[in-house]
């Protein structure tokens, strides 16, 4: 992040609450605040589908007509909210009010956030606002001037082939006395996020082309040459920025680029997932959980007659069963773990959640940004090698996917893990998915490895081997994305880190480290694993185990039944809810559930 960008957004946190609700607005939604003193689920679905139709209605990222739409809406939203009697809600109200209320403020200042980063590409792509008039122009319904419009996008090629320019002219050293006054140095950072631009006025320019060409005749014989001509400039200016400066050709071997939030950009999304932390204690704390894992390992290792873990985990890793047979290995360990928790009567299982599961196989494409597992509708996607993966990169992924490392991803991923999550989310206040945190999502399913390693899930050192290189892994998340976010970690240093510290395989690291960075997940994602893990543990020593204060009130059947018929909210929320504690409309985070 730039010093702009963060000068903008500790400006937006500073006046955030007053912007949001401070002067009157002309309120422009038909949403209106509910008059009953029950809950708001009814509000929440209301502002989530308002929320989608401007999502379609104005679909382009990087467009100032959707920002300024968006930042009514908050603002509109905000006001509404606000004029709530809060203390005649009952408390699933009082929750879903402090939801919204931070959700409104977060949106408002991330829009401060996306201003800034669309200032910094604006001399890199400065036709964008008129191309992206042509499409906002078929959305108030417009008549087209096919002339006009012939006109408008002939002067395209131009302007791209000398913003073009400009950045070519800013690739020469700065000594060199032939470059231009006007040349631009760009970043592989900002050439990838403004290739993404570009991406976007493409489909902007093709959205708005098919709406007119062959129902206009008149527009098709004006327009069809200039667009066709418009649309080679763009494509050849992208490929420039993403191939040339970025780095990024499509190959594996591709340089690992993202867009680090700094620090300031953190505390904004700490603060949306209500996490009274900074991101150096978070990284203590996940310094501190991986210290633990070595300990473990380090005893685990010692039973399997190893005094060196490293060892221990190289030979786990060569326990994998033959080609074509890790589906079948998947399905029996989702049948095992279902029984297992039945016997002990840890949580319901629906039948239909028992019945309606199933597996299915990664493409190489694919794991090379998930080379493990995945949890996709109703399906776990098995990560394993294929016939046209290269011979070294097969003997990675199956030393990457062993028998051990697969019997914690299995139950991770489907039952207990995500897919009895995601169908108990739907069935339970499903209103609330558009409040989804990875602490919860995540956390929820790390939470149960933790349950699982305390139980005889384990056969032995090398399935507890197993289980730790993923607790070891997910305190790693914790540390190289915070730091890469930070700038204080490059993506090749993640990579080293994965492989020194956790016993990562380069092939399964480098997909990792590119997923991380690839914008894809939030940036506070893979913290959310651990970190949620470690709140659901403090929650469940405060609910359920003997000897701790307040404990002792819940089975731990009905503790983990009722986690789930909250929605995957902040686990705060989670807590204030199961508690029964004191809410206002003022409510701030204050709950230190671990101690750096």
């Amino acid at each position: 992040m730039t010093t702009r960008t963060a000068r903008s957004l500790r400006t937006a946190l500073a006046a955030l609450v007053a912007a949001a609700c401070s002067a009157p607005f002309a309120v422009a939604q038909p949403q209106t605040a509910p008059s009953g003193p029950h809950d708001l689920s009814k509000f929440v679905a209301t502002y989530t589908e308002d929320r989608n139709s401007l999502d379609r209605f104005y679909p382009r990222s990087w467009s100032e007509q959707r920002m300024d739409r968006l930042e009514t809406f908050f603002k509109n939203s905000a006001a509404t909210l606000a004029a709530l009697d809060f203390g005649g809600l009952d408390q699933a109200g009082k929750i879903d009010y402090l939801l919204l209320k931070f959700r409104y403020e977060y949106e408002l200042a991330h829009l401060t956030t996306d201003r800034a980063k669309l200032a910094e590409m604006a001399p890199l792509a400065p036709f964008r606002a008129d191309m992206l008039k042509l499409e906002e122009s078929t959305g108030r319904m417009e008549p087209v001037d096919a002339r006009a419009a012939a006109d408008a996008v002939a002067g395209f090629p131009e302007a791209i082939k000398a913003a073009k320019a400009r950045v070519e002219e800013g690739r020469k050293a700065d000594t060199d006395t032939t470059r231009a006054a006007d040349a631009i140095k760009v970043s592989p950072v900002l050439a990838r996020r403004t290739a993404g631009l570009l991406g976007m006025l493409r489909a902007s320019m093709y959205n708005w082309y098919g709406f007119h060409n062959g129902f206009h005749p008149e527009f098709s014989w004006w327009v069809h040459k200039p667009f066709e001509e418009a649309i080679a400039a763009l494509d050849d200016y992208t490929n420039f920025l993403r191939k040339d400066i970025a780095g990024m050709k499509g190959e594996p071997d591709d340089p690992l680029v993202g867009d680090p939030i700094g620090r300031e950009g953190l505390l904004l999304d700490l603060r949306n997932e209500m996490l009274p932390y900074t991101p150096e204690e978070l990284i203590a704390i996940g310094e501190q959980e991986f210290a633990w894992c070595e300990s473990e390992m380090k005893k685990a290792a010692t039973e399997m007659g190893f005094d060196d873990w490293h060892k221990a985990l190289a030979k786990v890793k060569l326990d994998n069963v033959p080609p074509g047979e890790q589906d079948d290995l998947v399905a029996k360990q989702g049948r095992e773990i279902v029984k297992f928790l039945k016997d002990r009567d840890l949580i319901t299982i629906p039948p239909l959640a028992e019945e309606t599961w199933r597996t299915e196989m990664s493409s190489p494409e694919t794991q090379r940004y998930l080379p493990f597992a995945a949890y996709n509708e109703q399906a776990m996607t098995i990560g394993y090698p294929t016939d046209a993966m290269k011979h070294a990169d097969k003997l990675m992924s199956m030393r990457g996917n062993n028998i051990h490392f697969t019997r914690l991803v299995t139950p991770h991923e489907l039952i207990p893990g995500h897919h009895l999550q995601l169908y108990m989310a739907r069935r339970e206040r499903p209103e609330r998915g558009v409040f989804s945190t990875p602490f919860f999502v995540e956390g929820w399913a790390l939470y149960w490895e933790m349950v699982l390693f305390n139980t005889d899930w384990p056969r032995g050192p090398e399935d507890r081997i197993g289980m730790l290189f993923w607790r070891m892994h997910r305190c790693a998340r914790i540390i190289v994305s915070l730091k890469f976010h930070m700038e204080q970690m490059t993506p090749q240093q993640m990579i080293d880190f994965l492989v020194e510290r956790v016993g990562h395989e380069k092939l399964t690291a480098t997909s990792e480290v590119r997923r991380f960075i690839g914008g894809e997940y939030s940036p506070l994602y893979q913290c959310g694993y651990m970190i949620g893990g470690l709140q659901l543990r403090a929650l469940r020593q405060q609910l359920v185990e003997p000897g701790t204060p307040g404990g002792t009130r819940l089975t731990n059947k009905a503790f983990h039944d009722q986690l789930l018929t909250y929605g995957p909210i902040p686990i705060e929320m989670v807590r204030a809810g199961l508690l029964n504690s004191p809410l206002t409309r003022d409510w701030q985070p204050g709950w230190r559930f671990a101690n750096p």
